[in-house]
């Protein structure tokens, strides 16, 4: 069964899209977490981050360097953003199709609490 990102990929579900070329896309989070919230996501299923082989170095590298440009032209860039792939359960992912979130436009505080 595809993954929301799979139908937004092939134009069968809307999505504010902000990006887009032959590896990845990126578009406007529909439940966002701070002012600016990008989900950059290859356009190539993988599950999550241990399912990535070393053949898709280039497209992470890409992701990141999409990332960046985003920020660039949101105008989060010289305050700063946060960068965030989640993997499997205990890491909060929850479409299992690996993406990055491109969050800022506000302070973001501490990313997880210190354990005492």
């Amino acid at each position: 069964m595809p993954t929301i990102f799979e139908k937004i990929i092939a134009g069968e579900v809307p999505a504010a899209v902000l990006y887009r070329d032959e590896r990845v896309i990126a578009f406007l989070n529909i439940n966002p977490m701070a002012p600016v919230h990008v989900l950059i996501v290859p356009n190539k299923l993988i599950p999550t981050v241990n399912d990535i082989c070393n053949e898709d170095e280039s497209l992470i590298g890409h992701m990141v360097i999409v990332a960046r440009d985003i920020a660039k032209q949101q105008g989060i860039a010289e305050n700063g953003y946060r960068l965030i792939i989640n993997c499997n359960a205990h890491g909060g992912q929850e479409v299992y199709h690996l993406h990055m979130h491109l969050i800022g436009g506000r302070a973001l505080g501490p990313m997880i609490q210190r354990v005492k």
